[in-house]
């Protein structure tokens, strides 16, 4: 991509595909709304990142003066004229927004994906700006640039046929990682109209108030949404965007599905109802029961201590399974298959809630590991997937965790796949993957993560 200091000679010169005249860039993007705007498609549509917001009238319309370039006849025999467009611009800053926990501050959830494709759908195809220039905009923090920059990969995957790499690649030199950063300077970054170039794009944070050391950027997000579309888990086609909002609110439940019709998370419940400083209640299972048992829910599974009773949801007819381990914690690989187990023992037409306290950290990990197994996904994949579905979803040393075991899920999830005959032919194979599964085994001892962190959770989410 080219610096926002480079210069012109030439009319036929492009600067993110526009023509400059034989001024210097820095002139051209003083006086052209499409200075420092990524391409996302030619002539109609761009990005861009503001300090504050473009003057624009109260339907979002300026006059902008934009170079284009038309190409007549063969060879040289080109010509190119300047044309003024009215220019839209449009943004979600303040529509939709990131609730953090602590230091995280994306991505943006599954509802707020759906809604802002929507959105940018029915602007492309509004006949009253059929002829005007579409610049989707951001303020130009690292915050809000960075959904922005997801929000729109994403729609390029959904909705143009583009794979993850290929719908990050006109941003690339506005994302950064922790080693690039830290050891050279991005090769160039994104112009902010009138102003110096803007920091890169640092990768995604955790839930917590601590120094994350685990990188997951805008790409593994994209590559967890790919693949959870192509294995079925969400289907914009039919997605009940209120049905999402409304049961992400704690009131309602706080419970997300992460795989459509099987896997859904949610906080765990209490004995009674009790009212926070906020005016939120704390759930029963009685406010579970009719909406599990109208989605097919087969087990709810308890990650932590026991805070209500069990049998409430067995009387129902749904099977309660329970295997607690520390809050903040990885579970040890026995605990961990253990888990695993009592999710495959579920008949295939039932699904599955679980839960730990808050129904972010426990609980991702072991829906994480069930997803590397059975679909292959990698860690940072299924952590990014997760998190588009439920923010916060597996934090600190439980990201590391799942990395250390991705290997070992996929074997794991092959070995369960393959015909006896397959696994004989492979028997090398399948010995080197024993001796690591002997290795896995032997970790007895879960990591511990921060302490009180379910609590700490809980009172955020509630704040």
């Amino acid at each position: 991509m080219p610096s926002s200091r480079e210069s012109s000679s030439t009319t036929r010169t492009s600067y993110f595909g526009f023509t400059k005249g034989k001024t210097t860039a820095s002139d051209t993007m003083s006086k052209d709304a499409l200075s420092g705007a990524v391409k996302i498609v030619e002539g109609r549509f761009y990005y861009n990142a503001y300090a504050t917001d473009p003057k624009t009238s109260e339907s979002g319309i300026a006059n902008y003066t934009y170079i284009s370039q038309v190409v007549q006849g063969r060879d040289d025999d080109q010509q190119s004229f300047a044309t003024k467009k009215k220019v839209h611009f449009f943004s979600i800053d303040s529509e939709l927004v990131y609730w953090n926990f602590f230091l995280d501050f994306g991505p943006l959830n599954l509802g707020q994906l759906f809604r802002f494709c929507q959105k940018l759908n029915a602007k492309l195809q509004d006949p009253r700006l059929a002829n005007r220039v579409i610049i989707f905009y951001s303020n130009a923090t690292f915050e809000k640039r960075a959904n922005a920059i997801y929000l729109l990969s994403a729609w390029l995957v959904l909705y143009m046929g583009c794979s993850p790499q290929q719908a990050i690649e006109p941003f690339e030199s506005a994302i950064s990682n922790r080693k690039q950063s830290k050891y050279n300077s991005p090769r160039s970054v994104l112009p902010s109209r009138g102003h110096d170039p803007l920091s890169p794009v640092p990768p995604f944070h955790d839930a917590s108030p601590c120094e994350c050391t685990y990188d997951l950027n805008i790409l593994d997000c994209l590559n967890g949404l790919a693949k959870a579309r192509a294995n079925n888990f969400f289907n914009f086609d039919h997605f009940n965007v209120q049905e999402y909002e409304y049961f992400e609110q704690v009131e309602n439940g706080d419970l997300n599905w992460i795989v459509k019709d099987k896997f859904l998370a949610f906080a765990g419940p209490q004995y009674k109802r009790n009212v926070s400083r906020e005016g939120c209640y704390t759930l029963t299972p009685s406010d579970y029961i009719p909406y599990f048992k109208s989605k097919n829910v087969g087990l709810v599974a308890r990650l932590n201590k026991k805070m209500y009773d069990e049998n409430d949801f067995r009387r129902n007819g749904i099977e309660h399974f329970e295997q607690y381990y520390l809050d903040g914690s990885c579970p040890s690989i026995p605990i961990l298959r253990k888990i695993v187990k009592a999710f495959e023992s579920v008949p295939k037409e039932k699904a599955i809630a679980v839960h730990c306290k808050a129904g972010l950290g426990r609980t991702g990990t072991c829906i994480g590991a069930y997803i590397m197994k059975h679909f292959k996904f990698t860690a940072r994949e299924v952590i990014g997937w997760m998190r588009i579905c439920r923010p916060g979803m597996v934090i600190g040393p439980q990201q590391h965790f799942l990395e250390e075991i991705q290997q070992q899920m996929w074997y794991e999830g092959e070995r369960m796949r393959m015909s006896p005959s397959k696994m004989l032919s492979s028997s090398s194979q399948h010995q080197r993957n024993e001796d690591k599964k002997k290795k896995y085994d032997q970790t007895s001892e879960a990591v511990i993560g921060r302490a009180g962190q379910a609590d700490d959770l809980l009172a955020r989410r509630m704040r």
